[in-house]
């Protein structure tokens, strides 16, 4: 036999019958090992570990019932088949709950013991594959690989912990870059929902004449261009967590709907009056200020309480530089080439890297010079950014071992001298303070506005200002 051949136990006490099946067993592949009684069959089931075990119920002593509870009492992943007489499928299906996979009723052709055998190792290779993909997805998104050790993170962690078990609508809020949708799918995958689907929809990403299609879905002719019945992410969300990213974005129509869906959980397609109900976990995330947005009348004040049931709030990565070197770990460990021995091929280097940092040694080192740019930068694209940044820099390095900064991006190989850090010279006749200081404030502000393309929301938090606080000083700062 090959190595690759399942070992399977026959037991049946009808030393003809035995022997028969298991010639034919044997010719189709299998290792066969035969037992007369149960006593006999738990006796090689002690010395050896089987793939297979196919019994007759009806057994001097011991019954199979017995021998296949036993079986998988020793061998979880061992998989049962039981052979029952005519009139007996009652104690079949109770063997079943005691542990085996299926049952064959006699007399029986081997052709169907063959198939049954099959079907059932098929679907324990199904079963254990799953698992291994459940396993691999739940270690992705454990809390615990969550980058980083500084407070803002830790207490982070400490609250996803506390919120992921309940059903209750999360918003999630932080600048753009900082992990949202990656805090969105631990939240989902550490939850009793983690089972289900994780359906995303970026609301910025969808015109807005589309969106409520995306969400709501349509019928047949809904629409310009509906040509047949379509589910929305709402539906495909069900029983699952659904993410709606960007959602100050959202449109006033399309808020009152969700407004509805978030209170009756209930909703109509496009087009359509049909009232679908839905069991969904709504996620919401924002880089916008929804609270200023809501005074200003830009977003209902409903909706917004609806969704800031559990508010959870990302730290910008300038607020948490002491986890620039892990994350700059992480990045090396993904994008780096592994490294290579004499003859040019891989080495090995362990397993594939945790979300919490490479499980071995990067192949590829930042120097200290780099790494100081490194912290030193105010990351505007947060988290996103230094990825982007660690990727570039290992495409430039040229197979080098140490990331210099040359290699980094312009940005930070060449930055700009701040104009605070110029020597400031004290005319000998004085001068107006508060005159310089507004000049030195105007251009900071003027600097934060064209960093951020002119959002006043984002360059409020560049400067560590409320929006309110960054209007009032444009208003003042204006020129008469």
């Amino acid at each position: 036999m090959t190595g690759n051949s399942k070992h399977l136990l026959l037991v049946e006490d009808e030393a003809p019958l035995r022997q028969l099946v298991a010639i034919q067993l044997t010719r189709r592949g299998y290792d066969v090992e035969q037992a007369a009684t149960g006593e006999e069959a738990l006796a090689r089931l002690a010395d050896f570990a089987f793939d297979l075990i196919v019994t007759d119920l009806r057994l001097p002593g011991i019954d199979g019932a017995a021998v296949v509870e036993a079986a998988v009492a020793r061998y979880p992943d061992i998989v049962a088949i039981v052979v029952t007489g005519y009139g007996t499928v009652k104690d079949a299906v109770e063997a079943i709950k005691r542990g085996a996979w299926d049952f064959v009723s006699k007399p029986f052709q081997i052709d169907e013991l063959l198939h049954t055998v099959a079907a059932a190792l098929e679907q324990r290779r199904l079963k254990s594959e799953n698992a291994y993909l459940r396993a691999q997805l739940d270690d992705r998104y454990r809390f615990e690989t969550l980058i980083g050790k500084s407070p803002a993170m830790k207490k982070l962690v400490q609250t996803l912990e506390t919120v992921a078990v309940s059903n209750s609508t999360i918003l999630i809020s932080g600048e753009t870059g900082t992990g949202k949708e990656v805090v969105a799918r631990a939240i989902h995958h550490n939850s009793p929902r983690g089972v289900n689907r994780f359906v995303a929809l970026n609301c910025s990403a969808i015109p807005e004449p589309l969106q409520e299609a995306e969400l709501f879905g349509h019928v047949r002719g809904a629409f310009t261009g509906a040509v047949g019945n379509r589910q929305g992410r709402l539906e495909q969300a069900h029983r699952g967590t659904l993410f709606l990213d960007e959602v100050g974005t959202m449109s006033g129509a399309l808020q009152m709907k969700l407004l509805r869906v978030l209170q009756e959980r209930e909703f109509e397609r496009v087009g359509d009056s049909h009232t679908i109900k839905v069991d969904v976990r709504i996620i919401a995330a924002t880089n916008s200020d929804l609270a200023q947005m809501v005074a200003d009348g830009r977003f209902r004040d409903d909706l917004y309480y609806r969704l800031n049931v559990i508010p959870v709030e990302l730290a910008p990565l300038r607020n948490r530089r002491e986890d620039i070197p892990l994350l700059v770990r992480h990045f090396l460990g993904r994008y780096a080439p592994p490294p290579r021995a004499e003859h040019g091929q891989p080495v090995k280097t362990g397993s594939a890297p945790r979300e919490s940092g490479p499980a071995s040694k990067p192949s590829v080192t930042v120097s200290q010079s780099a790494m100081r740019r490194l912290m030193a930068h105010n990351w505007p694209g947060n988290v996103r950014q230094l990825e982007n940044a660690i990727e570039r820099a290992v495409a430039f390095s040229g197979g080098k071992p140490q990331i210099e900064v040359a290699d980094l991006p312009s940005e930070l190989a060449n930055p700009e001298t701040p104009a605070l850090r110029t020597p400031i010279l004290l005319p000998e006749d004085g001068l107006d303070l508060d005159a310089f200081v507004a000049g030195i404030e105007r251009e900071l502000i003027q600097r934060s506005l064209e960093r951020t393309g002119g959002n006043k929301n984002q360059a409020a938090r560049l400067l560590h200002l409320k929006r309110t606080t960054l209007v009032e000083k444009l208003k003042r700062l204006e020129p008469p």
